[in-house]
């Protein structure tokens, strides 16, 4: 009986409310300081970085209060210019945290090296699509006194003569010189051993 009069009583109805009163101030200062500790309603649009190089990127991560990371180069883009951003994750517009790191991929400065296959005396249907096939375009064809009709004879990179193994980047334009059917078995065989011997001579 006693307990119950207790329970109803003013004293006690006082510091249960007054308990109550602590508890939700003790709850809204939690989430208060979670909230600002964690920015929790902070939100940032990412700018649109593609394009831009990086001391343009890096002023305006800097004045969005973000960060990057550079992830890697990858294939040479002509469409954007050297050294600037042509991929970038969060996208542009997503909205992030203060100080979030935007990860970023490069544009190399041109297009890889790629090595010269060994398509001399290949015929011409034969030369032409494994050039092509490594990245190459094909320029200027002309014809010399060869019996091997189409035979290709010797490839050309801006005037310079090309040899099997040098480099050249992709989508570079090589000009052909094939043969063009005419002349003898005989001279043509005097030719092939003239270069043998230069060859040997060479070693």
């Amino acid at each position: 009986m006693n307990l119950f009069r207790f329970l109803f009583s003013k004293t006690f109805l006082k510091q249960l409310g007054l308990a109550i009163l602590i508890l939700i101030v003790f709850i809204f200062l939690v989430k208060w300081w979670l909230g600002s500790t964690t920015n929790h309603d902070q939100r940032i649009a990412v700018p649109d970085l593609k394009g831009m190089t990086l001391n343009v990127v890096e002023q305006e991560l800097s004045n969005a209060e973000l960060r990057y990371y550079i992830m890697d180069s990858a294939n040479f883009n002509p469409n954007y210019p050297k050294y600037s951003v042509i991929e970038q994750s969060p996208a542009a517009g997503k909205f992030v945290k203060e100080n979030r790191q935007i990860y970023l991929v490069l544009n190399p400065s041109g297009y890889r090296k790629i090595t010269i296959p060994n398509v001399i005396s290949k015929t011409r249907r034969q030369a032409e699509p494994t050039l092509k096939s490594l990245g190459f375009k094909i320029g200027k064809i002309t014809f010399v006194d060869y019996i091997g009709e189409n035979e290709l004879r010797e490839m050309y990179h801006k005037g310079k003569r090309l040899q099997p193994g040098d480099k050249l980047e992709k989508t570079a334009t090589i000009d052909l010189v094939l043969g063009n059917g005419k002349g003898s078995y005989r001279s043509s065989v005097n030719e092939s051993d003239s270069q043998n011997n230069d060859t040997d001579g060479g070693n």
